[in-house]
């Protein structure tokens, strides 16, 4: 009877999981319009706003003059933003604009993602990817466009941005409803007395526990890329026009290309001229030779076979 009785419980128990599993897109659904997910620890979290707001009804205030202005205010800071883009500069000194870009990204509280640096003949050409605070996204592209400085100039400038706030609340609701599953499997684990069951239970829970990593993952990755904007920013120097003409034009490599073209005509002509003497030459002379042996052979039957016996007596 105990085994039974547990085969039936732990039935019940997984029934009410399965259908807790399927049930986690509608239920991240109504989380975001009627009934708001606490945040996680450390993560934030859905923009938080009275029920009433919520559900489309706006708060009064004693004036009667329609909605709160400060929560209006709370609900665009706790949206998430992910922000990104890319600047393209022309800077008198690369060197020295990518120290002060770099002093100043740090004393934002940002970072260096990445970076690399090349030479283009004698100017040095950088790209620098940038991982800002959120907050300090427009301090930080006034930074680097007042490193241009004179003679410099911002050659394009590229922003954009994707708000993820509905995929977080999603998240965070899938992750909630997939550990009270995780929470009951356990608890169906701690009473079972069958191995089969134990073992059916400790597949439930693996599966579960890699559900709950994989969205952890995801999530912390949103809100990491929420967090911290991403502007990948181009150094280089100007470049005169007169400058880059004279670069371009090089007598030597001049030189060059028509001694180059001159040794290919001559190499051509001697060519011709070799295939000509050792192959076009004998052939043209054995044609001649058989075309005037054929030439001498029919005027001579011309002669003889060409006339009638009559012939001979006319004249």
């Amino acid at each position: 009877m105990r085994a039974n009785r547990t085969s039936l419980i732990l039935g019940s128990v997984l029934a009410l999981s399965i259908v807790a599993l399927v049930g986690c897109a509608g239920s991240s659904g109504a989380a975001s319009v009627g009934n708001p997910v606490p945040p996680l620890d450390g993560y934030g979290g859905a923009p938080s706003a009275a029920p009433s707001a919520a559900a489309g009804q706006p708060d009064q205030v004693p004036n009667g003059e329609g909605s709160n202005p400060d929560q209006v205010g709370q609900l665009v800071d706790d949206a998430k933003i992910v922000r990104t883009g890319t600047i393209d500069l022309q800077v008198k000194d690369v060197p020295t604009a990518l120290t002060a870009a770099r002093n100043g990204i740090r004393a934002m509280g940002g970072y260096i993602g990445a970076s690399q640096t090349q030479s283009m003949g004698d100017s040095p050409v950088a790209s620098v990817t940038y991982r800002i605070p959120v907050d300090r996204w427009e301090d930080a592209l006034d930074l680097l466009r007042g490193l241009t400085g004179d003679g410099g100039k911002v050659v394009s400038e590229n922003t954009n941005a994707v708000e993820v706030t509905g995929a977080v609340v999603d998240l965070e609701a899938r992750i909630k409803n997939l550990q009270a599953s995780e929470a009951a499997l356990q608890g169906i684990s701690a009473r079972a007395t069958r191995i089969s069951d134990v073992l059916e239970v400790e597949g439930q829970l693996t599966t579960v526990r890699g559900q709950i990593e994989e969205l952890s993952a995801q999530l912390k990755q949103l809100n990491d890329q929420a967090s911290y904007a991403t502007l990948t920013a181009s150094y280089a120097t100007p470049v005169v026009a007169v400058q880059a003409a004279a670069e371009r034009w090089e007598p030597a490599k001049v030189v060059d290309e028509a001694t180059a073209s001159l040794v290919d005509i001559l190499q051509g002509l001697t060519t011709a001229g070799i295939w000509f003497g050792i192959v076009w030459l004998p052939v043209l002379l054995f044609i001649g030779v058989v075309t005037g042996v054929t030439i001498f052979i029919l005027r001579r039957f011309g002669i003889r076979g060409g006339r009638r016996p009559g012939d001979v007596a006319a004249a």
